[in-house]
């Protein structure tokens, strides 16, 4: 029988040592949630589009689906490769094993000059501002940018948990870099630029501006890379590299 885990300092010691800031949201309580099998040795956390397993591999847990779960996409990040096998067995065709890249988690290592550079390197006709109401619900208003701030269920949890900025030309909006998620000491950064204005330098701007906000605020704006061309813009902005991991991709979930 799986149930959710409310006293989260029970889960928190099968995650020791795992730094990725989506769990810390579900260990703090403030964002996703957690999950176990009877026995306390294994758990999972469950935020947005992405699953993590600890503990002892639990078959029970890989196929278990929150019930306010309703999207048909899941990564899904073991602990270990027995984990990450034991999930693409489970799926099977619906599984596709990939690569992320991960990177240090480094307060002191940013260039402050050099972002507020990048931040206002726009064409005259764009800006750049800070996701007010307005602009919360046109993000939420278009298919390539609902995920900077999908994971907040309305703008009044978005201000009070969230931070973001969109490059936009009145109502139309270009790029934008916002929190995915929340965990105490910082965000858990999320980047995307419209189709027809990829390559034009506006993610390098966006992003510099919002690790600018979250370096006054005091927050940490952590980095975890899909792809080769994110982890080249992480490395542009100045985080360093750390170690690439597998995920499982389930497609249908």
């Amino acid at each position: 029988m799986i149930y959710e885990v409310k006293q989260t300092a029970k889960a928190s010691a099968l995650f020791q040592g795992w730094e990725e800031t989506m769990i810390l949201s579900c260990l703090q309580g403030i964002m996703g949630r957690l999950y176990s099998a009877e026995s306390p040795a294994s758990a999972m956390a469950v935020l947005g589009d992405f699953t993590f397993f600890a503990g002892r591999v639990s078959r029970e847990l890989i196929s278990f689906k929150p019930k306010d779960c309703t999207q048909d996409f899941m990564i899904m990040v073991g602990q270990n490769e027995e984990w990450n096998h034991a999930i693409a067995e489970h799926y099977g065709a619906k599984a596709a094993v990939v690569s992320r890249y991960a990177f240090k988690k480094e307060p002191n290592a940013f260039d402050r000059q050099k972002l507020e550079h990048a931040a206002s390197s726009l064409p005259d006709c764009l800006e750049a501002d800070l996701i007010d109401e307005q602009l919360f619900y046109l993000c939420k208003a278009n298919g390539w940018s609902t995920d900077l701030v999908s994971q907040f269920k309305d703008y009044e949890e978005y201000r009070r948990l969230g931070l973001g900025v969109v490059i936009h030309k009145g109502p139309k909006i270009f790029c934008g870099a916002s929190s995915y998620s929340r965990y105490r000491d910082g965000i858990e950064i999320e980047i995307d630029t419209r189709e027809d204005h990829r390559r034009q330098g506006l993610a390098y701007a966006c992003g510099a501006r919002l690790i600018l906000e979250c370096l006054k605020r005091k927050l940490y704006p952590s980095w975890d890379a899909q792809n080769p061309w994110s982890a080249a813009l992480a490395c542009k902005l100045g985080y360093h590299y750390s170690h690439t991991y597998q995920a499982v991709e389930i497609h249908g979930y």
